[in-house]
């Protein structure tokens, strides 16, 4: 039989954070959403530190320089480029597959 064992972790939080969740009816499940949010979210590189190790650094290079950044025209979000065509992201559709006939 397995049991659920759950932590419990406790932080500082200065005034300005303390007020705005204090109209959050549930702030537990609040804080435990927005840290898997943010977790989910992290840079596959840095994971989240927002600094590449050395030896990260030249696979980083050599990835930014073949895929640029570019301004998407629709929603002006910066995105990626592969053979100078943007990447599929959130306002892109994606094109429809084909179907045979």
């Amino acid at each position: 039989m397995t049991t659920d064992k759950s932590e419990t972790i406790s932080f500082k939080v200065d005034a300005e954070l303390m007020a705005a969740l204090a109209g959050v009816a549930n702030r537990s499940e609040f804080i435990r959403s927005a840290l898997l949010a943010a977790l989910r979210n992290a840079c596959p590189l840095c994971n989240g530190s927002g600094i590449l190790r050395p030896q990260q650094r030249h696979p980083w290079d050599e990835f930014a320089a073949s895929h640029p950044r570019a301004e998407c025209e629709r929603c002006h979000a910066r995105v990626f480029t592969c053979e100078g065509r943007p990447v599929d992201h959130a306002c892109r559709p994606r094109p429809r597959a084909r179907s045979r006939a």
